[in-house]
């Protein structure tokens, strides 16, 4: 799954194609689902996800599906891709994700929605977490930064980064001031 620009890069209402409340059991398995891939969430999970809050699921164009709670987009996913949060989500919960650190030099390709590259995360500024697997959603930090600035989803095991060390390490797949941190409300 590799993507030609972020899939938010442009993102705006008018990509919404159709928003339902969800059923009970579906509800529970988005819930599962964001339990399995975010152990770190389960304090704060009927919080983010009251039980007897109704979920809305907004599919998008391009297979994209957003996870919205009084109109507020919290998770996102490719077709049946893994649940991620958005950033305004990992910023209130910093730890729930695992981290990839790019250097300097960087920063600005990221933020404009450019993919992560091996040497990027490889350089003195960069920094890796060995334990991450290909095909795993990430936080991608940024040297000298306290917030993360985008969420990526890896091509390559971190080992595979750093041995490669060269082409698109991760995939960008939102980040700062892209459509949907524009987005705080999806009315």
């Amino acid at each position: 799954m590799s993507f030609p620009l972020p899939p938010f890069c442009r993102f705006s209402s008018e990509d919404v194609s159709s928003q339902n409340q969800v059923k009970a059991s579906v509800q529970r398995k988005i819930r599962q689902s964001i339990a399995e891939e975010y152990p770190g969430l389960e304090p704060v999970l009927d919080d983010l996800l009251p039980k007897k809050a109704p979920l809305i699921v907004v599919k998008c164009q391009n297979h994209l599906n957003l996870v919205l709670v009084n109109s507020v987009p919290l998770f996102f996913n490719i077709r049946d891709g893994p649940y991620m949060p958005t950033l305004r989500l990992l910023h209130q919960y910093p730890n729930i994700m695992k981290k990839f650190q790019v250097d300097r030099g960087a920063i600005k390709f990221v933020l404009a929605g450019a993919n992560i590259m091996c040497p990027g995360l490889t350089s003195p500024g960069g920094a890796l977490d060995d334990e991450v697997e290909a095909e795993t959603p990430v936080a991608i930090m940024a040297e000298g930064k306290q917030h993360a600035l985008a969420i990526g989803f890896t091509k390559m095991s971190a080992k595979d980064i750093k041995a490669i060390n060269k082409g698109i390490g991760v995939d960008n797949m939102h980040y700062l001031n892209d459509g949907l941190w524009k987005m705080e409300k999806l009315e």
